[in-house]
């Protein structure tokens, strides 16, 4: 009987292990992601058909597949749903296949008549599965009743996300009406980087010396609101609950 419960419980630390290895993988991957969104995406500004561009673009797009992947691979810890798990598979495998034909800056191997209706449609699919992610990790982290270092990386994660899927919902919000964000910027990759630059500088309380449609500037409000209650509550939470010893000893 011992035995059991005792690999039970060393079942369960193995999984918790495991989901903060996932967890930190994400935020390696988001960093990276952020750091070209914040810094690189100059060149893309002032012409993205240029040698320089099109190397950013392939760096960012494989950063972007990996990050899709791990997102999969973080959300299989939360659920036992195998629908759900493979159909997100199946929407992130077909977002990045039609990605990589359509948007390999060396080479256009797919024509897409209707950019428009494309950006639309992938950001569209993926905005949601990003938001799925985010509910099942913060429901994750008020699973239980002690810190665990899964928990504080899932912490750094889903703050990092929510920038991210924000700056998706401005560029979704971009494509369906061009200039919303006040500045003209060609589709794709640069415009989301603006959009993720000005969902950062929302989180970050920073001026970003852009003047969006009323829409945007409502849904910034949101965004705003939801990073002090973020701080004040979620982590807040976390911080005051016991640590786990068994864990420490372990």
């Amino acid at each position: 009987m011992f035995q059991l419960i005792a690999k039970g419980f060393l079942s369960k630390l193995e999984l918790q292990k495991e989901k903060a290895k996932d967890y930190r993988n994400v935020v390696v991957i988001q960093i990276a992601l952020v750091v070209l969104g914040l810094i690189l995406y100059e060149p893309l500004l002032e012409d993205s058909k240029s040698d320089l561009s099109k190397f950013i673009i392939t760096v960012f797009s494989s950063f972007g597949a990996v990050y899709a992947f791990l997102l999969w691979d973080l959300l299989r810890n939360f659920t036992d749903s195998k629908i759900l798990i493979l159909v997100i598979l199946i929407l992130l495998v077909g977002i990045v296949t039609t990605g990589i034909l359509v948007e390999f800056p060396y080479y256009q191997i797919i024509h897409v008549a209707d950019r428009q209706a494309y950006l639309l449609i992938i950001h569209g699919i993926l905005f949601p599965i990003e938001v799925t992610v985010i509910g099942f990790a913060i429901r994750d982290m008020f699973s239980a009743g002690f810190i665990t270092s899964d928990k504080l990386w899932g912490a750094a994660c889903v703050f990092l996300m929510v920038g991210i899927s924000f700056g998706s919902l401005y560029d979704l919000i971009s494509i369906a009406r061009p200039g919303s964000l006040g500045v003209e910027v060609e589709l794709g990759l640069p415009n989301y980087s603006e959009c993720v630059t000005y969902s950062f500088s929302v989180l970050g309380g920073i001026d970003s010396d852009l003047n969006p449609s009323k829409l945007i500037k409502n849904v910034s409000v949101i965004e705003s609101v939801w990073g002090t209650l973020y701080a004040m509550l979620i982590i807040g939470k976390l911080l005051g609950l016991p640590r786990n010893e068994s864990e420490n000893k372990n």
